[in-house]
């Protein structure tokens, strides 16, 4: 009996034909016309398991002739073929290793009435068993195709599914507007990750556009009317639906074929925190493109101009504010050395030093740099018996000593750990704040026993001592101990060293050293190798004098005092309690213990206090207990951080914190190291302008570099994360001018940055600063919406940067730019910068 090939959209079967035997016809003719009056009446209600034949399995060729609806059935029909797309299908990632490819023999039904949740009815043998069928491809489907209006929908989308190698651009067209659409309207957040996970077959087909309910009046068709299937190969179609029901609850592949720089695309993916997963219109890509190029017209053709300062190509702006410094009523604390910014941030470029060159590279800068570089000789005048720095030819050298080691830095370093032997530089002991650096020889021979220093001085008479440090690769800041706190949080940092560094600590209460005592960890020391520990002169034993007085109120335990038979010098090791019992039972509560409502992390302009903070007594407070040793501490995270607490990016804390890590691992391995084309040995300072928990710097750990962690002020307070982690950094506001030299950093890193300055800052002044800080062929990443991308690129481009990469998905972007040497022509006069 031949089997019917298409099922009526309303359960009926074409009748069947019926041939009864001749005995029969001639014997009980009156019961046979009976018989066909009865079949006849009630063909209408035979059930879908009725009247089918299994197709014969032992049929070598697997396939089987089969009849024609009649045009009367509709044009409802859809075909059943070999490439078992279902609507359901629409949302699958790439192929099941399961199912073969052209394998899948699903049916397809327009009407809803024949599918059940997204997945087709199945169509069951007499015998129970369920199946579909395939057509021969001998056979072909005229009759179909002419019946339903000479090319259906159904006749089009069978052709691209027995033919995936022929593709009609028309059909694609149609079929990608309507998903557009859908996508635009916030209705199915999955079809982008559909798109991407499919991007293998480059487009999908129109049965995906039907199954979203969505139509085409207009019909294409393929080159080939005569449609063809593949066989069927399947035994059990049942089995394939629960197959496909379990591929469809998978996660979805979200990787996509799209060309891009290596690892740029799964950084940019990762760093997204939420995507809205639609398709924008041609219409709307388009109007938002005019607009973005029309607000950012004045920074395509920006014009920029050059900086005429004193300072000329050392210039600070929030240093070198000459009318304000003039305009101080007193300079008795430092004052005129402090931050005076000027209110107009400026938008022009510092020029170059006459006869600049590329720095030289790490280790060897530590022992000398280019003259023409930092042309400065007044402090190797003044120092160079002292072993700071001496001019050799065309470099400035550093032997490596100061004024208390002039015979080496190591082997005073070495000397400090000998004496207290509890510091272990390198594992108890990592950050380290070196106050009055001079040229930070102390730090950059730290490194060579795993320790990073924040060395810090002021812009005074030692003309340039910080811009030296920074040319040798080294950390320094231009700051001065004043009238305000330091950038810092509180009880961060595992020494606080101080050679020389003729500080007056004792004066005013103790205000400076009180200052030390709010930034160093409780059980941290404080090493003092100053001329009051070891001279005899009447100065030097009257400071010694208050110091032991005041050093005693404040609890530090007096735990070594040495001298040094080599350099001459004695070193005097303080260690700051961890506890509250000393402060308690003082006899005078001189100095008092700051209020309770005194942040002691709060230091951005804050004044200075004479005042104590007390120690953490919860072992669940930062600070209650020592982080572990290095380089544990770094990928770890602090103890104190709870998971009842949210994180920056809306996990637990320290899910969020090793979610970052792991981030920032995958975007330096995949795409930093290898993707942006840096010669990663020629950068030495870096800076992350918007670090959060520091793992950028972290990921850095194996590379010959140092990053300057910078937490926004209007970002949320994670620096004291970044030291526990044996990391450091500074709090600032980017709407100002970092206290640093020019020339400072090969490498800046800004990660969403700039499109949260632009709203309240200057993007211009922002940019201006950028590449006063940036070195030339000094690299800037920048990680952002993709309109911010823009706006820097133009106004980077008008300063002849290199654009080494620009890649943006999905409204974000990525922006890799290297600094040239050049400098405009036109000069701008900056009158409160004229002395």
């Amino acid at each position: 009996m031949a089997q019917p090939r298409y099922t009526r959209i309303d359960n009926n079967r074409r009748p069947s034909s019926n041939y009864c035997s001749t005995v029969t016809v001639v014997v009980f003719v009156a019961l046979c016309l009976v018989g066909i009056w009865m079949m006849t009446s009630s063909s209408s209600s035979v059930g879908p398991a009725e009247n089918v034949d299994v197709v014969s399995l032992e049929n070598k060729d697997g396939i089987k002739k089969q009849s024609t609806p009649p045009a009367e059935e509709g044009n409802d029909q859809k075909v059943e073929d070999a490439s078992g797309d279902t609507p359901s299908e629409e949302k699958k990632g790439d192929g099941d290793a399961s199912l073969p490819q052209g394998d899948e023999s699903s049916s397809k039904q327009e009407d809803p009435e024949e599918t059940t949740e997204g997945k087709p009815k199945e169509e069951s043998t007499s015998s129970g068993e369920t199946k579909t069928e395939t057509e021969s491809g001998e056979n072909k489907n005229d009759e179909s195709k002419s019946e339903n209006g000479g090319g259906s929908d159904s006749d089009e989308k069978k052709d691209l599914k027995d033919n995936p190698d022929e593709e009609n651009p028309d059909t694609n067209e149609k079929q990608t507007k309507p998903e557009t659409e859908d996508n635009e309207s916030g209705e199915d957040g999955e079809n982008q990750k559909k798109f991407e996970s499919d991007d293998s077959e480059k487009k999908p087909s129109d049965d995906d556009t039907e199954g979203k309910g969505v139509k085409d009046d207009k019909e294409t068709t393929t080159g080939n009317e005569d449609t063809e299937t593949k066989p069927d190969e399947k035994e059990n179609t049942e089995t394939n639906v629960d197959v496909q029901a379990e591929k469809e609850s998978q996660p979805k592949n979200e990787t996509s074929g799209d060309l891009s720089p290596p690892g740029a695309q799964l950084e940019l993916q990762n760093e997204t925190i939420a995507q809205n997963g639609s398709f924008s219109t041609q219409a709307t890509e388009s109007k938002k493109e005019k607009e973005a190029q029309k607000g950012s017209g004045d920074q395509i053709d920006y014009k920029w101009t050059l900086c005429n300062t004193t300072a000329g190509p050392d210039y600070i702006p929030c240093l070198d504010n000459v009318q304000a410094i003039k305009s101080l009523k007193s300079t008795k604390h430092y004052e005129h050395r402090e931050r005076h910014c000027p209110d107009t941030p400026p938008t022009c470029l510092v020029p170059l030093p006459e006869g600049y060159k590329r720095p030289i590279e790490w280790p060897k800068s530590r022992e000398k740099i280019w003259y023409t570089n930092v042309p400065h000789t007044k402090l190797a005048e003044y120092k160079g018996h002292q072993n700071w720095v001496k001019v050799t030819g065309e470099y400035l050298t550093f032997p490596g000593g100061g004024t208390q080691f002039k015979h080496g830095a190591l082997h005073y370093i070495d000397f400090i750990q000998e004496s207290v032997s509890d510091i272990a530089w390198g594992k108890r002991s990592r950050v380290v704040l070196d106050v009055g650096c001079g040229v930070a020889s102390f730090g950059g021979f730290l490194f060579d026993r795993n320790v990073i220093t924040m060395s810090l001085a002021p812009k005074d008479e030692h003309e340039a001592q910080v811009q030296f440090a920074l040319e040798r690769g080294i950390p320094a800041i231009s700051a001065v101990m004043g009238t305000t706190r330091l950038p810092f949080p509180g009880r961060v940092f595992d020494i606080v060293h101080c050679a020389r560094c003729r500080v007056p600590w004792h004066i005013e209460g103790g205000k400076l050293l009180l200052e030390l005592n709010r930034v160093l960890r409780p059980g941290g020391f404080f090493v003092w190798s100053a001329t009051p520990v070891y001279q005899k002169k009447t100065e030097d034993v009257e400071i010694w004098k208050a110091m032991s007085e005041l050093t005693k109120k404040m609890c530090w335990e007096l735990i070594s005092i040495n001298k040094d038979t080599i350099n001459g010098v004695g070193v005097a090791t303080y260690k700051k309690p961890a506890s509250n019992e000393c402060y308690t039972n003082r006899s005078k509560q001189e100095p008092p213990v700051c209020p309770d409502s005194d942040d002691p992390n709060a230091s951005w302009k804050v004044p200075l206090q004479a005042c104590m903070h007390t120690a953490p007594e919860d072992k669940t407070q930062r600070g209650s207990q020592w982080p572990e040793q290095w380089p544990a501490r770094l990928e770890k995270p602090p103890y104190w951080l709870s998971s009842s607490q949210t994180g920056v990016y809306g996990k637990a804390a320290p899910e969020d914190f090793s979610a970052d890590y792991e981030h920032w691992k995958r975007v330096v391995t995949k795409s930093y190291l290898n993707g942006l084309g840096i010669n990663w040995a020629t950068v030495r300072n870096v800076m992350d302008m918007r670090a959060v928990y520091g793992g950028f710097a972290a990921a850095l750990r194996e590379l010959k570099v140092w990053v300057m962690n910078v937490v926004p002020i209007d970002s949320p307070d994670t620096l004291a994360i970044i030291y526990e982690r044996g990391l450091f950094g500074i709090y600032h506001d980017w709407c100002e001018s970092f206290s640093t030299y020019p020339r400072s950093y090969d490498l800046l890193h800004a990660d969403h940055l700039f499109s949260k300055l632009k709203q309240r800052c200057n993007l211009t002044a922002v940019i201006a600063e950028v590449d006063r800080v940036l070195r030339p062929e000094g690299k800037l990443i920048v990680r952002d919406d993709a309109e911010t991308i823009r706006q820097v690129e133009g106004m980077v481009k008008a300063m002849k940067w290199e654009v080494r990469l620009t890649y943006s998905k999905d409204k974000e972007g990525l922006l890799s730019v290297q600094k040239s040497i050049w400098r405009p022509e036109e000069v701008e006069t900056l009158t409160y910068a004229i002395a």
